[in-house]
């Protein structure tokens, strides 16, 4: 009998090489991979949320809780059965007050997160930075912290787009920020050429993963 072990071996090996075909172009080998590979995470996605959060916390508390459950979980139930309506073309104006809830919340939370999770931390992290009690060297510290003060502020005027007309009528940002924008500039050339070599590094050892599953697979590796 054929064991589980073995069947997924297989499998794993000819999706694989289908993944791997796209080194050769774009071909049906790897279109029928990527189909099925979106296609399971939208199904494990879907069950996900219906086993974690519809069944729960909608269909449960709708059969068997109580009357105040019941009536405040109307309002979600009334936004989710508009939310469907965008569907339809025909119908698709009923479900703008569930979009705009939606995208509303989604923005207060990015935006907020973005605050308390980077923004404020970015601050703290760079006073932290010429705390001179917390180092050995008081200069390693200077120095440090003040390539970080650097960096962040030039980052932050590289981002700044207010600009005023030239005598020419062209739109241009004052001289010296300009100064400032093209630091910033360096240091986000600098932060995307690292995160770049993150994911070259993610790819190379992914590949290198697959690599040694094949020798496995044919027993030439251990």
């Amino acid at each position: 009998m054929i064991s589980l072990d073995l069947i997924s071996g297989i499998l794993a090996f000819f999706f694989s090489l289908m993944i791997l075909s796209y080194l050769i172009g774009d071909n049906p080998l790897f279109r029928i991979a990527v189909y099925i590979f979106v296609g399971v995470s939208a199904g494990y996605v879907a069950a996900v949320a219906f086993w974690q959060a519809i069944w729960p916390d909608l269909i449960q508390p709708l059969i068997y809780g109580t009357t105040l459950q019941r009536a405040l979980l109307a309002i979600p139930l009334v936004l989710s059965v508009l939310l469907l309506m965008k569907i339809s073309p025909q119908l698709t104006r009923l479900g703008t007050p569930s979009m705009a809830i939606l995208v509303g919340i989604g923005s207060a939370v990015a935006i907020g997160g973005a605050v308390t999770g980077t923004l404020f931390p970015q601050i703290s992290a760079t006073i932290n930075a010429f705390d001179l009690s917390k180092v050995a060297s008081p200069i390693d510290a200077i120095v440090n912290g003040g390539l970080i003060l650097v960096g962040v502020v030039t980052t932050l005027a590289y981002f700044h787009f207010s600009a005023g007309t030239t005598a020419e009528g062209s739109v241009k940002r004052f001289g010296l920020i300009e100064i400032i924008a093209f630091v910033g500039g360096i240091f986000v050339a600098i932060t995307l050429g690292v995160l770049f070599a993150g994911v070259y590094s993610a790819a190379l050892t992914a590949l290198i993963e697959r690599l040694h599953f094949f020798g496995t697979f044919f027993g030439l590796g251990n």
